[in-house]
């Protein structure tokens, strides 16, 4: 009489499905310019503009020579501190991809984490290809199971909390790990996962990104660790204490499983054109496309009043973090078209009174219908925004996928486009090409060092 799969044996049976040679071309595809648009943004945070890389070289000196690369640098790590680093630079200037229903940054968690490994283990292009979707995969279906808007009510950041089992089955992919020590690499990532949303209080911008750092380092850890012979909880998921016990108090494993090989998340991610949180664009697409279609300019707007999830407003609405209050990101939207993470980094509102003072007719409230649109296991990105001018009209544009959505794509001229223009204070344009090429070409690639040595400091002098 055959016994019933425990809860984490029933994922690790699925995860087959993610052999490279199982995957769809459009879901490869889709990998590629997930990575590449990661790159794009992880290098744009290399910047020496920025204080973060000297802390994070400093971070990999102290941990010592290895085998796996700080990108924008020319140290090496061990693989678990460049994972740590890289995750951390890729959701630095908040413009990489989301998957916006499961509400994780998926990619920047998973992609530093598969190179790492990949480097280390020298593995293949499309080895690390196939450990990429299968971490945002798993990524995105734990956070369903705990339920992405609970996380947030209960204060957790869903990216950190469900990314940790992201990081670890593309680590452990990439190690080859048999049944029962991939279900301890995922105890043990279960052990160590966490991430509170208290980021939101810390204007430097420096802990948030780390929350997706510190994810993309315990996957890679407690996948390692797993690999040399460390047990840890057998089914995480289930068992006397569950993992969602822990943090929602909830568990769906049916969303856990539902469609595995059928559905990708690495087909629904949000791509961003603008550094600011995922629970921001569809307000400022709404707001552009009032101006453009009315010709308004910044000075004829009396008020702005948005609708934005009820799950989630709260983030948004007059955050003292820049990238995370609507306010700010919208006054700045209106009168520069675009925001950039410089935009982020200096407050314009104490060098601009009139973004200040448009910033100060800005108003957020949280609409639970526009939850409801979503479903119970979804979290909403949509918003309501009403425009009232000066002379009196009212304009509304009520957006539920923004730009760059699964729903509305951003072509990959776009992201070429979005790519040259992130790396453009880092990068010349012949390695900016090349870069593109390695990821294009990865899945023909017998070892990621064609790409991984691409992504180290270009010497002084090479860019054209």
């Amino acid at each position: 009489m055959s016994r019933t799969r425990t809860r984490t044996q029933q994922l690790l049976d699925r995860l087959d499905v993610f052999a490279y040679d199982r995957l769809p071309a459009p879901v490869v595809r889709q990998a590629k310019n997930a990575l590449y648009d990661c790159l794009g943004a992880l290098l744009a945070a290399t910047s020496r503009r920025y204080p973060v890389m000297d802390l994070l070289e400093r971070t990999a000196a102290e941990a010592g020579p290895g085998t796996s690369r700080l990108f924008g640098s020319a140290l090496r790590t061990d693989a678990s501190t460049a994972a740590l680093a890289n995750g951390t630079l890729a959701y630095y200037c908040d413009i990489e991809s989301h998957h916006p229903s499961a509400n994780v940054h998926a990619i920047a968690v998973v992609a530093p984490a598969a190179l790492a490994v990949g480097e280390r283990e020298r593995s293949s292009g499309a080895g690390v290809l196939a450990a990429t979707v299968a971490g945002i995969d798993v990524a995105a279906r734990v956070s369903y199971a705990l339920g992405p808007a609970v996380q947030y009510a209960r204060g957790f950041h869903p990216t950190t909390v469900a990314g940790t089992f992201g990081s670890a089955v593309a680590a452990g992919l990439l190690l080859g790990l048999d049944e029962e020590r991939f279900a301890a690499a995922l105890g043990l990532a279960g052990t160590s996962a966490s991430g509170l949303l208290s980021w939101v209080d810390d204007p430097t911008e420096q802990s948030r990104p780390l929350n997706i750092g510190l994810a993309a380092q315990a996957g890679v850890q407690a996948a390692t660790l797993a690999g040399i012979g460390l047990r840890g909880p057998a089914d995480v998921f289930g068992g006397k204490y569950p993992f969602g016990h822990a943090f929602t108090g909830q568990w769906d494993q049916e969303a856990l499983l539902a469609g595995i090989g059928e559905r990708y998340a690495v087909g629904e991610l949000f791509f961003k054109r603008n550094s600011c949180c995922v629970f921001i664009p569809a307000a400022l697409d709404g707001l552009l496309d009032i101006m453009r279609s009315h010709d308004l300019r910044p000075g004829d707007i009396d008020r702005v009043a948005v609708r934005a999830p009820r799950s989630s407003y709260h983030v948004v609405d007059a955050n003292p973090l820049r990238s995370h209050c609507m306010q700010y990101v919208l006054a700045v939207a209106a009168h520069r078209g675009h925001v950039g993470f410089a935009d982020i980094m200096a407050d314009l509102r104490t060098t601009d009174p009139a973004i200040a003072a448009l910033s100060a007719r800005i108003t957020v409230t949280g609409d639970a219908a526009l939850d409801a649109r979503a479903g119970a296991l979804r979290q909403s990105v949509a918003s309501v925004t009403e425009v009232t001018t000066r002379s009196g009209e009212t304009y509304v544009r009520d957006v539920e996928h923004p730009l760059g959505a699964p729903e509305n794509p951003l072509s990959e001229a776009d992201l070429e486009r979005k790519f040259a223009a992130l790396t453009a204070d880092v990068l010349g344009g012949e390695r900016a090409r090349e870069i593109k090429a390695a990821v294009d070409g990865l899945d023909g690639a017998a070892d990621i060092a064609a790409l991984t040595s691409l992504l180290a400091a270009e010497p002084v002098g090479a860019r054209d």
